[in-house]
């Protein structure tokens, strides 16, 4: 019953989640990444997995649902250069002080406080003050 309703919870959050905005007038970000990542919590862990899922969803924030492959052909656009990085790129890595250049998301996309950069043929998005890859758009 308490899974039931935790899904039944999450599934009514997630249109008010998708569509609200941040501050600056963006949709999405950690309010969507939290509703996502509750749902898929609920569904494979019950309620425990609605708490996990949804504050991991919410921390990662990000770029989600059909603003990915938009967001992907975008940077193909832009035509921005690929850093060599001699390690593995992954979500929680520090990329080098020197030598990386990080563009500005643009609002659309819903994530205006991270920056974007390409690593290893990959598209990432980092926060600017730590630079510590938050994504990894695939």
């Amino acid at each position: 019953m308490i899974k039931k309703l935790v899904l039944a919870t999450a599934l009514t959050l997630i249109p008010a989640a998708v569509f609200a905005q941040n501050p600056d007038g963006a949709r999405g970000g950690a309010l969507s990444g939290g509703a996502a990542g509750a749902v898929g919590g609920a569904i494979v862990g019950g309620p425990v997995g609605a708490v996990v899922g949804g504050v991991g969803g919410a921390v990662a924030g990000g770029i989600v649902g059909d603003n990915t492959p938009r967001f992907k052909q975008y940077v193909v656009q832009q035509r921005v250069p690929s850093y060599t990085y001699s390690n593995d790129v992954e979500v929680g890595t520090v990329l080098p002080s020197r030598g990386v250049v990080y563009h500005t998301v643009p609002r659309e996309y819903g994530v205006s406080k991270y920056r974007y950069t390409v690593v290893n043929d990959r598209t990432v998005l980092v926060e600017p003050k730590t630079r510590r890859v938050v994504q990894i758009i695939e």
